[in-house]
């Protein structure tokens, strides 16, 4: 298949760590999800390396990808699952012209994790934050985020966060959606210096999610996880019009793969400039990514 888009090297801003030592971190009881309710492949399900994920990138014209150290759960919860940081660091480390980390962050674990998220972002080159409140059944404006919030406008960092429904990763461990966009209100309102960026389109409150990006200079929406082919019309307007410098690409692959959703964009048919501002210009200002 050809580039779909050969003129603009694209940053996705989200993408999981796929790599056998990455998955050895995960529970046995995902497959239901991610194979059988998502379509990712068996192949990657089980493993990819680096060196596969490098030409996966190529092939579709993706030159950066924002490698992301989850945390998906309390490190004591049985179905949660944490990715080292020090994965991504060495990605990092051989690819430095390909990859970025995001670290994740784990509300349970109090002044250790914020100093952990210190750590990661001064002397391991994170270039953000990454938490999934669903996870921990928290939502992004409760009182246990906050030390990190504040920790990352301390740093100058980015913070990604999933906004919309979550699902059923696990059949034996069910986590409430509480990510609705309208959480986002309060912690825009408490940190005005914050750059919160909402993953996942916010779907089904996408709406809500164009809100609070409209109303708030320091909140910013992410396109993972949902096929363009399918996303609603007012984010695709958003994207094209008025919204142009608040939306960035991701993937959050391997739930979307690169080719056939850089494809799917192409066939949006959006404006150059803000084609080129979602598929790189928006990431790299936000993150201040170097050529």
């Amino acid at each position: 298949m050809p580039k779909p888009i050969p003129h603009i090297a694209v940053i996705d801003t989200m993408v999981n760590m796929m790599t056998p030592e990455a998955l050895k971190t995960q529970p046995d009881d995902r497959q239901e999800f991610f194979v059988d309710k998502i379509g990712v492949d068996t192949e990657t399900y089980r493993g990819i390396t680096i060196g596969d994920l490098l030409q996966r990138m190529d092939s579709a014209g993706v030159e950066r990808s924002f490698l992301i150290a989850s945390r998906a759960g309390a490190a004591h919860v049985s179905h949660s699952h944490h990715v080292p940081y020090e994965l991504v660091v060495e990605a990092v480390k051989q690819h430095p012209d390909r990859f970025s980390g995001i670290a994740g962050i784990d509300p349970t674990m109090g002044r250790k994790g914020v100093v952990e998220l210190q750590r990661a972002i001064e002397d391991q080159g994170f270039v953000g934050a990454h938490f999934y409140p669903h996870w921990f059944e928290l939502p992004p404006d409760h009182a246990r985020w906050y030390p990190f919030y504040a920790k990352c406008v301390e740093l100058d960092v980015p913070v990604q966060l999933q906004v919309g429904q979550s699902m059923i990763y696990s059949p034996n461990y069910r986590l409430r959606t509480v990510g609705q966009p309208i959480t986002l209100d309060a912690v825009a309102c408490d940190f005005p210096e914050l750059k919160l960026i909402g993953s996942h389109v916010g779907i089904p409150w996408t709406g809500e999610m164009i809100a609070m990006a409209w109303k708030h200079a320091n909140v910013f929406i992410m396109s993972d996880a949902h096929g363009p082919k399918y996303w609603p019309k007012e984010f695709v307007h958003y994207i094209n019009t008025y919204g142009q410098d608040k939306v960035m690409f991701a993937s959050g692959f391997p739930v979307l793969g690169f080719e056939r959703t850089l494809q799917d964009i192409a066939d949006l048919n959006l404006r150059p400039e803000p084609l080129y501002k979602f598929l790189r210009g928006n990431t790299e200002r936000l993150y201040r990514i170097r050529h």
